[in-house]
């Protein structure tokens, strides 16, 4: 398997030089060739398999240039119950009658971003190690993937890790998670700004080929495909959950900000899973959700962008979301380089009329919006009704889920994260604090360490510059 740029302007690369390069040369996405089909007897066989061998059956197909023995002990070692809860990794809970919530909240930092992870600070590892390289990772996060990533990453050979985040725009607990890691090789930045101003900052030091190449600049948000390709992994096992045959058709809601998530799911429906819908639920910033009801791509500007109890999707520019128009677009690189430079000149484009947009449902994409009240009373009800306390992410994705069912039709609502990272909005619909995990009694209670900047890239660059050392 190699890989292309989303905007054509990417030589055909193989995937262990794509895990460590972030954005593509041309400013584009990285994008496997094509994606591998599965047929129905390779879903049969996959049917019973256990998490960790799954994974390496459907990571090999991308990661064609990592020896095989090797992968499968790199998967072996990442999924274990020791690290995850259970041999399950993934479990899924039967809420009711064709309405089920997939736990992706079991790591190491209780967010689904420690899935994907956790397997690529092992992967980063290996391939370093390899290659007798080193990596600066530069990332931005709006609350869960830069702690899953710090987490992943801390200690690791050949790594360093600088996480930005949005001043005062995370839960005290995510920002406790992140802050008071204390490893040399850990740089937390708060910047002043929304999470979008981050990670457009990010996208600016990926974007400037002579720095990256001199510092060696990757990146572990969802950006990187190797995140994407991880998450592909639990889509098939809640499938397999929730099913016991190959031509029974599954919808999946999920909670959506930066796009990658929902895009594994499309990703795992373009290889041939049965899924029938992939329901995308915003919060109050809901971009996506106007895109697909409307074909008008409109991204916010900071002061536009809301800050909500819903913290981690409080995104106006989903990173991902390229990727996908890619593929309705049919492929057309040169159209999707048009639409983004669009984008970067007059902040929106619109696919409104046009026989591509007509094709969303083609893909299977519904979308819908949840305000404060409608996560509140979804958190309310969860718990009143089924025992189980969500967070207000996923409390959006279940919302919007109901709008979306279809009889005879299993809904899978994905976990974004555990209750406990946001327990002001528990507090406010349950009248109590969530369970905590007893691991992290007291975090937001310990030393934090972290740098504050302003939205300023040249000023990030003299940060990284500073603290590594430049490649001969």
């Amino acid at each position: 398997m190699l890989y292309l740029s989303t905007r054509g302007g990417m030589d055909p690369t193989p995937f262990g030089e794509v895990l460590l390069g972030g954005l593509a040369p041309d400013g584009g996405l990285v994008i496997p060739q094509s994606y591998p089909a599965i047929d129905d007897a390779t879903l049969t066989r996959w049917r019973t398999l256990a998490y960790p061998r799954l994974a390496f059956e459907i990571v090999r197909l991308y990661a064609g240039d990592i020896d095989e023995n090797d992968l499968r002990a790199l998967v072996e070692r990442t999924y274990t119950a020791s690290a995850f809860g259970s041999d399950d990794i993934t479990p899924v809970l039967a809420l009711e009658d064709e309405l089920y919530l997939l736990r992706l909240s079991n790591g190491p930092t209780l967010a689904f971003k420690d899935v994907a992870m956790q397997l690529l600070g092992n992967l980063f590892e290996y391939v370093l190690a390899r290659e007798d390289r080193r990596l600066n990772i530069v990332g931005a996060t709006s609350g869960d993937t830069g702690s899953a990533a710090e987490y992943a990453m801390r200690g690791k050979a050949h790594v360093r890790v600088f996480m930005l985040s949005p001043y005062m725009r995370m839960s005290a607990f995510q920002r406790a998670q992140m802050y008071s890691l204390g490893d040399a090789n850990i740089f937390n930045i708060a910047v002043f700004g929304v999470f979008d101003d981050a990670q457009d900052m990010v996208k600016s030091v990926s974007g400037d080929l002579q720095f990256k190449k001199r510092y060696s600049i990757g990146t572990v948000n969802s950006i990187n495909w190797a995140r994407v390709l991880a998450q592909v992994v639990y889509y098939f096992k809640a499938y397999f959950a929730v099913t016991w045959s190959n031509d029974q058709p599954v919808s999946f809601a999920v909670p959506s900000g930066n796009f990658g998530n929902v895009l594994a799911g499309h990703v795992a429906r373009m290889m041939g899973l049965p899924v029938r819908k992939l329901v995308v639920a915003t919060n109050e910033n809901d971009v996506l959700d106007e895109f697909f009801r409307t074909g008008a791509y409109r991204v916010r500007r900071g002061s536009e962008t809301f800050a909500t109890s819903s913290p981690s999707m409080d995104i106006s520019r989903a990173s991902n979301f390229e990727r996908f128009v890619h593929d309705l677009l049919g492929g057309d690189k040169a159209w999707v380089k048009r639409l983004w430079r669009e984008l970067g000149t007059q902040g929106a484009f619109d696919l409104a009329g046009t026989p591509e947009f007509a094709r969303v449902s083609d893909f299977g994409f519904v979308s819908g919006r949840s305000t404060h009240a409608d996560r509140v009373a979804t958190i309310r009800g969860v718990d009143a009704g089924f025992g189980v306390t969500v967070d207000p992410h996923t409390a959006d994705g279940m919302f919007v889920a109901e709008r979306h069912r279809e009889a005879g039709v299993p809904m899978v609502c994905l976990e974004t994260a555990l209750a406990v990272k946001f327990s002001d909005t528990i507090v406010e619909a349950l009248g109590h604090e969530p369970p905590r995990p007893a691991a992290f009694d007291g975090i937001e209670a310990k030393a934090q360490r972290f740098t504050l900047m302003p939205a300023d890239v040249e000023l990030l660059k003299r940060y990284v510059a500073e603290r590594c050392e430049p490649l001969p």
